[in-house]
């Protein structure tokens, strides 16, 4: 790789929006949680985002888009599981398919062959990330009097 294209990698890598979506200790390893997200759009609209992250060791995460191939349900609808009863496979609460949790290929059911979407995430420090999906971020009210110093205003009218 010349010294060029490294340069336009690292410009390219500094681009990666990257949002922290919830710690670590809130997604123990070998369990998997449903996050319900706002995407911004090419067009700056936001659009329901919704996914599914699998931690599946101390450092290691997968995440897909929390939505089967086969009609679009999502993974946990029923009872809110995310896994068979071996915790082997993804299932989809609609009608049992099972999917690889390190690859979102089906291996059993109506989308044998297809694959869950892929979203990239990744542990960074002590929080699970999102990665290079521009999402809408929660913007919190201030307080109206955050521009006020803490020193008294006082008007003396003229009598």
């Amino acid at each position: 790789m010349s010294a060029e294209q490294s340069a336009e990698q690292q410009d390219a890598d500094a681009e990666i929006e990257v949002f922290a979506i919830c710690g670590t200790h809130e997604l123990p390893p070998g369990e998997a949680k449903a996050f319900d997200l706002s995407r911004l759009t090419p067009e700056g609209d936001a659009r329901p985002f919704r996914i599914v992250v699998v931690r599946t060791g101390a450092r290691e995460v997968v995440g897909y888009v929390n939505a089967c191939p086969h009609k679009g349900a999502w993974l946990n609808i029923g009872g809110g599981q995310f896994f068979n009863a071996e915790r082997t496979h993804l299932r989809c609460g609609r009608h049992g398919a099972l999917f690889d949790i390190e690859s979102g290929a089906c291996t059993k059911g109506e989308c044998e062959g297809a694959h869950l979407e892929p979203v990239a995430v990744a542990i960074v420090g002590a929080d699970v990330c999102l990665c290079g999906v521009p999402l809408v971020e929660a913007e919190v009210a201030s307080f109206p009097y955050d521009d006020f110093d803490e020193t008294m205003e006082i008007m003396i009218s003229p009598d």
